[in-house]
C-alpha cells in the first residue's frame, strides 16, 4: 500500500540522540522515501542522524535547533524551505525532563525548562512551519506527548502539566487547521528505553515494568511505526488524536 511518503520533506526536532525517538522517527521516514530535515540542541548528534538518513539515499540537512527559541525555530523552518523546497511533515518530538521530585523541591528555572522545551517548542515550530502548509493546504504535525501527559502523576509534576498541554493544543489547533488540509495528531508513548530510561534512578525501571501488561518498555521504533502512519496518506482522517504507545491500556 503506497503510504504517499515518497519525496515528501519531514522536519524532525530532537533528532540527535543516538538512542532516541528522534533518531529513530527520521529513519523510519526516509526508509519510506522523505528527505530529511534533522534537527537538535546537540548538532553534531544531528548530523550524524542526518548522515545516516542520507546513507539511505534521501536529501538530509541537519541544524542546531534550541525549540524553547521562537526566533530560532522561524529561521529553522526559513532555511529548511529555503534549502529543500517545501516543509510537509513536522514532527514535533524534543522533550525534557527537569527531573522526577516532589513539586516543592522544584524551582522556576525547572518549571522554564519543562515548559519552554516540551510544550512552547510545540508552539513555536508549529507556527514556524504553519505559513507554507496553508500556502499550499497540506501538511501533517505530530506531536509527541507523554503517558505523564495523560495521567499526571506524582514527581515530574511541571513535565507531565507541559506534556498535557500539548495533548489540548493538538486537539485545538487540529480543528483550526482541518479545513486548510492539515492533520494535526500526538503521539503518548510509555516509558521507553532511551537516555532518559538509561539514567533512571535504581528500581524505577523494574517498578514500571510491573505496570506494563507486555512487560518490556515501549521501543523507540514503535514509536517511529505510529508516526509513519499519521504522516501518511493511510491517516487522512484522523485529527486532534493522541495515541497512547505504551504496552498498557
Amino acid at each position: 500500500m503506497d503510504s504517499g511518503l515518497k519525496e515528501k520533506v519531514a522536519l524532525i526536532t530532537g533528532a540527535g540522540s543516538q538512542i532516541g525517538f528522534g533518531k529513530a522517527i527520521t529513519l523510519a521516514l526516509a526508509r519510506e522515501g522523505c528527505h530529511v530535515i534533522v534537527t537538535d540542541i546537540d548538532l553534531k548528534g544531528a548530523e550524524q542522524t542526518a548522515r545516516e538518513a542520507k546513507a539511505l539515499g534521501r536529501k538530509a540537512m541537519a541544524m542546531k535547533l534550541d525549540v524553547a527559541n521562537h526566533n530560532e525555530a522561524k529561521k529553522a523552518a526559513q532555511a529548511a524551505t529555503a534549502e529543500l523546497g517545501r516543509i510537509d511533515i513536522l514532527v514535533n518530538n524534543a522533550g525534557v525532563c527537569s527531573g522526577l521530585k516532589p513539586f516543592m523541591e522544584t524551582t522556576e528555572a525547572d518549571w522554564d525548562l519543562d515548559i519552554g522545551v516540551n510544550f512552547k517548542g510545540v508552539m513555536n515550530c508549529t507556527m514556524a512551519v504553519l505559513p507554507g502548509m496553508i500556502e499550499r493546504k497540506y501538511g501533517k504535525i505530530i506531536n509527541i506527548s507523554s503517558g505523564g501527559g495523560l495521567d499526571g502523576g506524582a514527581r515530574g509534576v511541571t513535565y507531565a502539566a507541559a506534556k498535557g498541554a500539548v495533548i489540548i493544543f493538538t486537539k485545538s489547533i487540529a480543528v483550526e487547521m482541518a479545513a486548510l488540509g492539515i492533520n494535526v495528531n500526538a503521539i503518548a508513548p510509555g516509558f521507553a528505553d532511551t537516555g532518559f530510561a538509561r539514567s533512571a534512578p535504581p528500581g524505577l525501571i523494574e517498578r514500571v515494568l510491573k505496570t506494563i501488561p507486555i512487560g518490556r518498555l515501549t521501543d523507540v521504533q514503535d514509536i517511529a511505526n505510529i508516526v509513519v502512519f499519521l504522516a501518511s496518506n493511510l491517516s487522512n482522517d484522523i485529527i486532534g488524536q493522541t495515541i497512547r504507545v505504551s504496552g498498557t491500556v
